[in-house]
């Protein structure tokens, strides 16, 4: 979306008597965008909750989503569409953080995590799916946020400090990229969601997000330092305090068998594979264990996935698996891999089918217009929460339009 607010205080419509009268105006400001659009903000507050709201979503730094983010996030999602007003974020600004000089490459991403939510099952007539870049509310609000948090208290955020490590940046990372980590309460509490879906990996961002939701509410809002946080909003309070909901599996490692499944470290297995990658990526984890007859660990990476794959729709048959595991009663690592594998594909075939129909001619389409069918309800939503917030920093010195 282009920005038609300046910053030197012309409104749009200043900028059009000037062009009338044939008086010179300043240039608009260049921005990257998908579409435009006009979003009038609100002077009340408007869009009452009919259901408790949740907001989620991904960065777009590889070509598409894994079995990590499916268990860590995208299944509660799937289960919370019809109890929650939904928003989910393809937060695509905070990509430039680490590939700033790939623009294409992050554009491509952010269609291709669009395709795998609609495989999965994400549904847009029943959820709002937001683009970050199109929601100018949100870097305000990011800028606002940033005056509420200790540069400390940034750097010392697990998740950033694991990130930094993992990638290698060590001291060459831009100033954007702990900025993200402030950009992410932004994208939250934009939306003033009540649930957060996340992976374990992100608790420490939703905990950064509670503390600027309480300072603001605090600060700004008169809400009492004892109020308990479950009860900001009903005394006054702008922003909810939004608490994590973490998926059934926690933090899966990939199939390194070390670190956390990531397309960057290159042990994920994705949404899109087909069955022989799939089974390939399997058969690559290593257990240490030389014949089906030695007592295996029933903690290992590969028992991890059988809870994760097999447990999740037969119980029975993964602790049986388990059991003959631990004692060593001849199973071997391959044979579980075979029904490891068969288990995943048999979940991700439905998926990989809905997405190879948006592979064909028209597919891209499809996935732009439901980008643009979220626009203007996240951007009414986003814009109507910056009002209010600013209004509460004594910020509110007028309305303006973005077109």
């Amino acid at each position: 979306m282009r920005a038609m607010y300046r910053a030197d205080g012309q409104t749009r419509m200043e900028a059009d008597e000037a062009r009338s009268s044939g008086r010179s105006f300043p240039p608009p400001v260049c921005s990257v965008h998908f579409f435009s659009a006009v979003v009038r903000p609100p002077r009340v507050p408007f869009l009452p909750m009919s259901k408790p709201r949740i907001l989620t979503g991904d960065t777009p730094t590889s070509t598409g989503l894994h079995l990590g983010h499916f268990v860590g996030s995208l299944e509660n999602r799937l289960r919370l569409q019809d109890e929650y007003d939904c928003y989910f974020l393809i937060a695509n600004v905070h990509a430039f953080t680490t590939l700033a000089d790939k623009p294409a490459d992050i554009r491509a991403n952010t269609i291709g995590i669009v395709k795998d939510w609609l495989a999965v099952g994400l549904d847009p007539d029943r959820s709002t799916f937001v683009l970050q870049s199109e929601v100018p509310a949100i870097a305000e609000l990011t800028f606002l946020f940033a005056m509420l948090l200790p540069f400390n208290k940034v750097m010392r955020n697990p998740t950033l400090k694991t990130e930094i490590e993992t990638k290698g940046l060590g001291d060459s990372y831009p100033f954007g990229f702990p900025m993200y980590a402030v950009g992410q309460c932004a994208d939250i509490l934009a939306f003033r969601p009540e649930l957060v879906p996340v992976g374990e990996d992100q608790e420490a961002h939703i905990e950064m997000c509670r503390d600027v939701a309480l300072k603001f509410n605090q600060m700004y809002c008169g809400v009492g330092n004892r109020v308990e946080p479950r009860d900001h909003v009903k005394s006054g309070g702008l922003f909810p305090i939004p608490a994590a909901k973490i998926g059934r599996v926690a933090r899966l490692v990939g199939i390194d068998g070390k670190n956390k499944m990531s397309k960057s470290l290159g042990n994920a297995i994705f949404l899109y594979d087909d069955a022989k990658t799939v089974q390939k990526k399997i058969n690559k984890i290593t257990t240490g264990r030389q014949s089906p007859t030695e007592p295996g660990d029933p903690g290992n990476i590969l028992m991890q996935y059988v809870d994760a794959f097999i447990g999740n729709h037969d119980a029975a048959r993964a602790a049986e698996i388990k059991r003959r595991y631990a004692a060593g009663d001849n199973i071997g690592d391959g044979h579980v891999k075979a029904e490891l594998g068969e288990a995943i594909n048999a979940m991700l075939e439905p998926m990989r089918v809905r997405r190879a129909k948006m592979e064909e001619p028209g597919g891209e389409s499809i996935v732009l217009d439901v980008i643009k069918r979220g626009l203007k309800k996240g951007n009414a939503v986003a814009e109507e929460t910056l009002h209010l917030a600013k209004q509460a920093m004594k910020l509110d010195f007028g309305a303006r339009m973005l077109g």
